[in-house]
């Protein structure tokens, strides 16, 4: 909307999301007609409303956490590194019971976190990742893996060996999966995820 009406962003501004000095700025903004100041009034209050529903949908998923319910799994999940109380709380209600996945390779399927798999007769091409997945969750683990890989020596670690051979984007699928194993075993085992120890 700013482009068509001219306005252009200065450099110093372009920082690729929305903070409030940004959006204090946009608000100081004055289109030439009235038609484009009414639309550009009512985008901002539809953002105040969406951002002030997040943070108040935000709270209300920590205070779920701090449940007797919820508060002992979101403990052990946020061992794993990369993994904050909202993720963990994704984690359990979007996974569900951990039971229902007897391997990790049928997680991973659920996930997305699989090539995808064409066969012909003899032939078996191996594509990129399947388009068959649960979007959210494999957006959040990809996600939290590029915090992991900061935190987690042996990740970083498989993370360099990977970017050897492959970009960067598909050695972090692949660190994606290693985090989904170190969930389950936290979900499925009950206990706190120990990091290796790397000499």
């Amino acid at each position: 909307m700013l482009l068509f009406y001219g306005v252009v962003i200065p450099e110093e501004r372009e920082m690729g999301h929305w903070s409030r000095r940004f959006i204090q700025w946009i608000e100081g903004i004055r289109m030439e007609r009235a038609s484009g100041d009414i639309a550009l009034r009512a985008h901002l209050e539809e953002l105040s409303h969406l951002r002030q529903l997040i943070a108040s949908l935000n709270r209300a998923i920590l205070r779920l956490a701090r449940t007797e319910q919820y508060r002992p799994l979101v403990r052990l999940l946020k061992t794993v590194p990369g993994i904050s109380t909202l993720t963990a709380m994704i984690l359990l209600t979007e996974l569900g019971e951990i039971t229902r996945f007897p391997s990790l390779d049928e997680m991973c399927c659920y996930v997305g976190l699989i090539p995808d798999t064409e066969q012909s007769g003899e032939k078996e091409y191996v594509g990129s990742m399947t388009q068959r997945r649960h979007s959210q969750l494999r957006w959040l683990l990809i996600e939290a893996s590029w915090v992991a890989i900061r935190k987690d020596p042996a990740l970083l670690m498989a993370f360099q060996e990977y970017c050897k051979r492959m970009r960067k984007t598909k050695a972090i699928v692949k660190i994606a999966r290693k985090l989904l194993n170190r969930i389950r075993y936290v979900l499925k085992n009950q206990a706190e995820y120990v990091p290796c120890i790397i000499q």
